[in-house]
């Protein structure tokens, strides 16, 4: 064999080889929760930085329009795995009971719910019992709406009247003064009602978190046809978002620029922002400090499928050991990701 044929052959070989590796990828189509904002950074970082083709994974990621569709949707087998909140995870079980797939958490993303009652300084409502008989707003399926009375318990609140609006006028209703405060998911909330002219400083927040309500927020979710068939490439998958997420939240700015390039028209200041405040309120919060990230205490989450199951008026109750799976969590080191503690 001469050295030029022997060159071509090497070459068609390699050539062979990559073609068969490209093809021996998984593919995985993974849903958002939502729109391409902040918070997105978290799973567009690590795709556009390669880390999930490194594990042997194709994967697709689509924007959302809430946890209820990303769930269904999941569930439908549309998608392999999603991002939703460990809520709407659970109502979809508890009123779904004989549904031949229903999809189950396989890692926590946001230990606490981002669910908050946001309202204006100049209403007067400082603290949770200033909202007794007052009207509150938000979208039917807001996550923040449908625990609500779980908060309300928790504060002793009694005669709220509820007014529904699309998500888009949430904040500018409270702006009108059409209603007196909203429910939603604070990080989204509180930057809208800068967009529309509110100082921060002229808002009052009350996050669900810090007011009696340990609910879970969002999770990586997963099909049960993918766990049964091929959990190796879970596994896969949450290495590579575990890595990529600590690289997006030790540097939000970078993060942001994978946000930027799946949507060109993101304003790459107010999702820093944003992609921020999430990170210190529910990725890297003090409860997610002490259980560690991507986990959950089997007390806490039995606790919130009680409360879930109460607060929705769910089919059935929810059974916490049906709807989480912590079996495909990457190591222990690979899941130390949160930045330091800010003093």
């Amino acid at each position: 064999m001469n050295k030029r044929h022997f060159l071509k052959t090497t070459a068609a070989l390699a050539a062979a080889a990559a073609f068969g590796s490209a093809h021996a990828q998984t593919a995985i189509k993974f849903q958002l929760d939502w729109r391409f904002e902040g918070p997105a950074a978290l799973f567009l970082h690590p795709a556009a930085k390669g880390y999930f083709k490194a594990a042997g994974l194709d994967v697709t990621i689509d924007s959302g329009n809430g946890s209820g569709g990303t769930v269904t949707r999941v569930a439908s087998g549309t998608y392999d795995m999603g991002f939703a909140d460990m809520a709407a995870l659970m109502e979809f079980h508890a009123n779904n009971p004989d549904a031949p797939n229903k999809p189950v958490a396989v890692m926590m993303v946001y230990n606490n719910t981002p669910a908050a009652v946001l309202a204006l300084k100049k209403s007067g409502i400082t603290k949770p019992a200033d909202l007794n008989g007052k009207k509150l707003g938000a979208p039917v399926f807001d996550a923040g709406r449908k625990a609500f009375p779980i908060f309300q318990k928790a504060n002793n609140i009694s005669n709220v009247t509820w007014t529904s609006m699309d998500p888009p006028l949430r904040e500018t209703m409270l702006v009108r003064g059409d209603i007196d405060a909203i429910t939603g998911f604070g990080f989204t909330s509180l930057l809208n009602l800068e967009a529309r002219g509110v100082p921060a400083a002229d808002v009052v927040m009350m996050p669900y978190a810090d007011n009696g309500v340990k609910l879970y927020g969002n999770a990586i979710i997963a099909s049960p046809k993918l766990i049964k068939e091929n959990p190796a490439a879970i596994k896969a998958f949450l290495s590579a978002f575990a890595k990529g997420a600590k690289e997006a939240m030790a540097s939000p700015t970078t993060g942001i620029e994978s946000v930027k390039a799946r949507d060109g028209i993101i304003n790459v200041g107010l999702e820093t922002r944003r992609l921020q405040l999430a990170i210190d309120a529910v990725v890297a919060s003090p409860d997610a400090r002490k259980e560690g990230f991507g986990q959950v205490v089997p007390g806490r989450l039995a606790l919130m499928a009680s409360q879930v199951s109460d607060a929705y008026g769910t089919k059935a109750r929810v059974d916490p050991k049906a709807v989480w799976d912590g079996s495909m969590l990457p190591t222990a080191a690979e899941l130390n990701v949160l930045p330091p503690a800010k003093k």
